[in-house]
């Protein structure tokens, strides 16, 4: 099968389409056919050495659909449409960018009876995933509550600013651009902030008595002043590391974590562990959702294949304002 390899760090140029071989499934993996798979900052960092050394070859790709080639366990039948995400992809089994990809079967979500294109589906799993993670099952958010999305242009922040919208919430959404409110407000923001730094003041002029919830994608150079946005027995969730190293130094609990306040950070490694199976995800519901008109797309860009390179450049960019895919 052909995949992109990388065997040394470095930028878009050291991703090479090589032929390797397609490892077949053991009794707890599903060999799935790729026919498209979204691009995420985890691999340009993998790309660039910064998620750990790059020994042997290293596929990467952290999300795929595609079609079940084979289950030894049965339970995934051939031909069968399926999302994938995380499970070691890119780390300890090789990633996404390839034609087919052997995965663990816990970290395969069943789509069939989705009527989206691969296209649309690839812009999913690990976005969405990701936000169900932290928003429903770290912070149990409620229809009618107001949630700040800290980072709102990133594709984890409008899948974010999307699926609270799809559930019944107010949202609060942070750019530190004005181009793109328009942008915000065309998929839902009720408020859209500009972020110079600080964004507390005004998002208590918004909501005086604090906010019920608030994601944090941008990481530690911002999560005390988000910190200061939420309202007693609030929650806050950081899933993103957009503004640095995920250090806080010094941090006073009782100066910087307001009165039964709830502060959690969310990793999309959880996917498909018992503490968090993929079975009960809203993957489903979110492509019907979409296929209906009723969320809007993040899909911006697709790629063939032989252009993954330039994805990548166009990623580090910060220009996409949306998800990129690829589709083979």
């Amino acid at each position: 099968m052909k995949a992109y390899v990388i065997q040394n760090a470095g930028g878009p140029d050291v991703l090479q389409l090589r032929d390797i071989a397609s490892p077949e499934p053991g009794p707890d993996e599903v060999q799935i056919r790729v026919r498209a798979f979204g691009l995420n900052r985890a691999e340009t960092y993998r790309r660039a050495g910064k998620m750990g050394p790059i020994s042997g070859q290293v596929v990467p790709g952290i999300e795929a659909v595609g079609e079940v080639i084979r289950d030894p366990a049965g339970v995934f039948r051939t031909g069968q449409r399926v999302a994938t995400a995380m499970g070691g992809l890119q780390f300890s089994r090789n990633g996404s960018y390839a034609e087919q990809v052997t995965v663990l079967r816990s970290n395969v979500i069943d789509l069939d009876g989705t009527t989206l294109s691969w296209e649309e589906l690839a812009a999913l799993p690990e976005a969405f995933l990701t936000v169900w993670g932290a928003l429903d099952k770290g912070m149990s958010i409620e229809q009618g509550q107001t949630l700040l999305v800290r980072g709102a242009t990133s594709s984890v922040g409008l899948a974010a600013l999307t699926y609270a919208k799809a559930c019944g919430l107010n949202v609060i959404a942070t750019t530190r651009s004005p181009a793109n409110r328009n942008r915000l407000e065309q998929l839902g923001a009720n408020h859209v902030v500009i972020d110079a730094g600080e964004v507390a003041d005004i998002v208590r002029e918004i909501s005086p008595a604090g906010i019920d919830a608030a994601l944090e994608v941008i990481g530690a150079s911002t999560l005390r002043d988000s910190i200061k946005t939420l309202r007693p027995f609030g929650a806050v969730s950081v899933v993103g590391l957009l503004g640095g190293p995920p250090v806080l130094e010094p941090f006073h609990l009782m100066q910087d974590l307001p009165a039964a306040t709830r502060l959690s950070f969310f990793q999309s490694g959880l996917f498909g562990t018992p503490a968090m199976p993929l079975n009960d995800t809203p993957l489903p519901w979110i492509a019907q959702e979409i296929a209906a008109g009723r969320m809007p797309s993040l899909r911006v860009q697709t790629f063939d294949f032989d252009d993954v390179r330039r994805a990548h450049s166009l990623m580090e960019s910060n220009r996409a304002l949306g998800k990129l895919v690829v589709r083979l």
